[in-house]
């Protein structure tokens, strides 16, 4: 017997208001289950929704460019006794509710108004001096509309929101908004302490010569941000060394031919994942985050590492869970996995959330040293440039080993030096012997 079963927004983490950026189905259409019905664009990455089971497109209640969030009524869909695959609680109120079209929640399309640190926002890079920004970011309203996700964002930013100008529906103060008012707030000369930061020059580069203009991609803009904002607010240092993985190469070579039938790749990140959670938990202020006061640490008792992984639009960090119970053949399946995801633009939103600490590696490109910038609220984070045959001294002669150059930026809040010299020393001691990995 025929039924029409309505199918809405699935689990997509922290997000809300999230822009529905194509939808691939029509009245009429047959679809099958696990066929994508639209594409949703965050901050940091698209994602698609599948169809949780067969059958035929009744009515589509979004359209694209409306913004929609879990439990959001995407469609009716008919079908014959086929159950859903996977129902959440949400589906099931909204099926009772027999919910309206998606609302047209306040925001800016493509903004995301979840905090910006539960995304593990991205770069390791130094964001590129901008302008600041054209429009007025501040008004004397003594009221402000906002989500209440917008004016957490802007309580840890400390940022008065009745100060700044709304742009999205009826005026409503938006992610963007906040983050444009406190890059007009860093480039103004201030009084006193604080920044003085003058506004960078408007320069006609055209009169120089040819140009081209190529917009920003969303990632780039969002993580630039972040990166500003991490840069400004925390005190980097970073600490540099060298590991001797020569002993490691021949081991993950052995491996990588023991596994090449399956289609698994030994890279050397599996080996680093290890052993960074091997330090983690010699060092536990590494693993930790500062809370919204600032005058308590968070010792976290999980191992999520983030990796930065290179994308035609730019970095992007998935999460790894529980580093600390997977082996060196299952991370790097992980690895392969979610780095194959984030190229593609399919990285689901909960998968870049949750770190505790962040790898970044530039092994496979070059240089030999770098300055990470921490990817807040996290504390610490490595930088990885390419190995080298370097001239070693050893049992009195110079022999020569494959030595890894290690890059550590930390928050001088709270992690001092000697304890980032001990951190790298005992890093590049478990690289050095991977039978510590066993330990």
């Amino acid at each position: 017997m025929a039924e029409i079963k309505p199918v809405t927004v699935p689990d997509i983490g922290d997000y809300q208001d999230v822009p529905v950026i194509e939808v691939m189905i029509k009245v009429g259409d047959q679809v099958k289950a696990e066929q994508s019905l639209l594409t949703l664009e965050t901050d940091k990455a698209t994602m698609d929704v599948p169809a949780p089971f067969d059958g035929v497109v009744k009515e589509v209640k979004i359209k694209t460019g409306d913004k929609i969030s879990q439990g959001s009524l995407i469609a009716l869909i008919e079908t014959s006794n086929a159950a859903p695959a996977s129902a959440t609680p949400a589906e099931n109120k909204s099926a009772k509710a027999q919910a309206a079209p998606a609302p047209q929640a306040a925001g800016v399309a493509g903004y995301s108004s979840r905090p910006a640190q539960d995304g593990s926002e991205t770069a390791a890079y130094p964001m590129r001096n901008e302008p600041a920004p054209p429009r007025p970011a501040v008004v004397a309203t003594g009221k402000s509309h906002a989500s209440p996700a917008i004016r957490r964002f802007a309580r840890e930013l400390g940022v008065d929101l009745t100060r700044v100008k709304g742009s999205g529906e009826k005026n409503r103060v938006t992610k963007t908004d906040v983050q444009l008012f406190v890059k007009a707030a860093l480039a103004q000369p201030q009084g006193g302490g604080g920044l003085q930061v003058l506004a960078m020059p408007v320069v006609n580069f055209a009169k120089f010569g040819a140009i081209e203009t190529k917009p920003l991609s969303r990632i780039q803009k969002i993580s630039g941000a972040n990166l500003h904002r991490n840069w400004v607010t925390i005190p980097h240092i970073t600490q540099h060394d060298e590991a001797d993985i020569t002993d490691m190469e021949v081991f993950r070579k052995q491996l990588g031919q023991e596994y090449a039938a399956q289609g698994i790749k030994i890279t050397p990140l599996a080996f680093m994942l290890k052993a960074v959670v091997e330090a983690l938990q010699q060092f536990q202020n590494f693993n930790a985050s500062l809370d919204a006061s600032g005058e308590n640490l968070v010792l976290k008792k999980y191992f999520h590492i983030g990796v930065a992984v290179d994308t035609p639009d730019g970095l992007m960090v998935p999460v790894l869970r529980d580093v600390n119970q997977k082996g060196l053949v299952q991370l790097a399946q992980e690895l392969a996995e979610v780095s194959a995801k984030a190229r593609d633009k399919k990285l689901p939103a909960t998968d870049m959330q949750g770190g505790c600490f962040t790898i970044s590696s530039l092994g496979g490109i070059g240089g030999t040293a770098f300055t990470p910038i921490i990817n807040a609220p996290e504390v610490a984070i490595l930088g990885v440039s390419r190995a080298s045959m370097k001239p070693v001294y050893k049992d009195g002669a110079f022999v020569p080993r494959l030595m890894l150059p290690l890059s550590l930026s930390y928050d001088h809040r709270v992690i001092d030096g000697a304890a980032a010299a001990r951190f790298t020393t005992y890093l590049a001691q478990v690289l050095s012997d991977v039978r510590r990995l066993a330990l």
